[in-house]
């Protein structure tokens, strides 16, 4: 007997629905995909399935690129090693369906990395944070050069990363979190379009009249949902305080956002406490044009490859010191705080240094944000920005960046988060007016 809309005791579309008989129908799902470790079987990368913790059944699969992995003059080639956390909404899709198949296969081959990507446990029947604490195990067994013969050969555990998207992008937070506090190195976070949430919407959220692939009228039952009634949207792992991030030891974040989806000001909201509160680098894309995890079902889309080569470079990235900053001295201090910028019209060659930025609390410029999109509407948002570390070149289409002192010329604010230190190419802004 097909179910009617009464039936319905939870609405998670995309996700998952639960009924009123206790029914759970999950509706993202792709088909899984074997592991082979014939790289020809997989574009030149050897793949292999691992327990994790036979206890509780939590796996891996770890991603080997041949080319990368193989003897340079008789030396082995040592590898960064990312562990890849899933997104999903905490409750579909695995390390082993095809979607996460593929797209850890990318960043493997494209990276030179040795990808752990984690099948963690899945709510209802395993509520959060079952998924976090998966994780953490996969992070610990990762960090051992012992665990497995691939990392033994080829892991370069001093460039080791924690990276997620979506749900998966929480979990990767947390799990950094944790690994903060009990001693384990990590080089760096990656969070592609993360859920962060919180007791109140954001301005942006409760005006939203955009079309979006998750309704955020709907998020608000997702976190009392997975926790199994546990905790709130108010619980403090919703969103992060300013104390927690400054006691993160990792040295680099890279936030990506996307222009149609509603998280896109969380994950705004993170990426400034984190270099406001941290003093860390910070890498900022934000995609113009795109949705909720658009880079998964559309990866041969220009944007989802921009998205991919700002991951590489991040993840290759090895210090500061190999690369000329490219800015001025007298302006890198004016650099570490957020700033309002404007950007104009005015097609540009190369990165220009911005003068006379000012220096302002990371407080009065974020909520001068949301005080703008008060005033003028749904439409007053930031200008999509992305920022790209290493020699890449600009995008065709590039506008002029001046300081919020430049006389404004039909242009919208955006809000850009650099470190005094991060080797920057270019700047690339949107084109995105009121």
């Amino acid at each position: 007997m097909n179910s009617v809309v009464g039936d319905v005791a939870v609405d998670l579309h995309p996700f998952m629905r639960k009924y009123t008989d206790g029914r759970i129908e999950r509706m993202l799902f792709s088909s899984f995909v074997p592991a082979s470790e014939d790289p020809a079987a997989s574009r030149g990368v050897a793949t292999r399935d691992v327990i994790i913790d036979e206890t509780n059944g939590v796996s891996a699969r770890l991603f080997l690129p041949s080319d990368a992995a193989a003897s340079d003059n008789g030396r082995r080639r040592r590898l960064p090693v990312v562990v890849y956390i899933h997104g999903g909404s905490f409750c579909t899709e695995s390390a082993f369906c095809r979607t996460y198949h593929r797209y850890a296969t990318s960043v493997a081959s494209r990276a030179g990395a040795l990808v752990v990507s984690v099948e963690y446990r899945l709510a209802p029947e395993h509520p959060v944070p079952a998924a976090h604490d998966d994780a953490w195990a996969a992070l610990r067994w990762a960090a051992s050069p012992l665990s497995d013969p691939w990392l033994t050969e080829h892991a370069d555990l001093t460039r080791l990363f924690v990276a997620g998207d979506s749900a998966g992008g929480h979990i990767a937070y947390r799990t950094a979190v944790r690994a903060s506090h009990d001693g384990i190195h990590i080089e760096g976070l990656i969070v592609v379009q993360p859920f962060f949430w919180g007791a109140e919407m954001l301005p942006s959220e409760v005006a939203w009249v955009g079309d979006s692939v998750i309704d955020p009228h709907r998020v608000g039952d997702l976190w009392p949902f997975v926790t199994a009634g546990q905790a709130g949207n108010d619980d403090p792992w919703l969103e992060p305080s300013v104390e927690e991030i400054a006691g993160l030891t990792f040295r680099r974040a890279l936030v990506a956002v996307a222009e149609k989806d509603f998280l896109r000001h969380r994950g705004l909201h993170l990426a400034a406490r984190m270099r406001w509160a941290g003093g860390r680098e910070v890498t900022v894309v934000d995609s113009e044009g795109e949705d909720h995890g658009f880079h998964l079902y559309s990866p041969l889309r220009a944007t989802s490859r921009r998205l991919m080569e700002s991951i590489v470079q991040f993840i290759n990235h090895r210090s500061e010191s190999e690369t000329a900053s490219g800015w001025p001295a007298g302006v890198l201090p004016e650099l570490h705080e957020c700033a309002p910028l404007r950007a104009c019209k005015g097609k540009v060659s190369r990165a220009q240094p911005l003068l006379s930025v000012p220096s302002r609390p990371y407080q009065a410029v974020f909520l001068n944000g949301f005080d703008l999109q008060a005033r003028h509407g749904p439409r007053a948002v930031e200008m999509n920005s992305s920022l790209t570390i290493g020699p890449r070149k600009t995008s065709k289409r590039g506008f002029g960046l001046f300081t919020a002192r430049s006389k404004a010329n039909n242009c919208s604010a955006s809000m850009v988060t650099l470190s005094a230190t991060t080797s920057v190419s270019s700047i690339t802004v949107g084109k995105k007016f009121f």
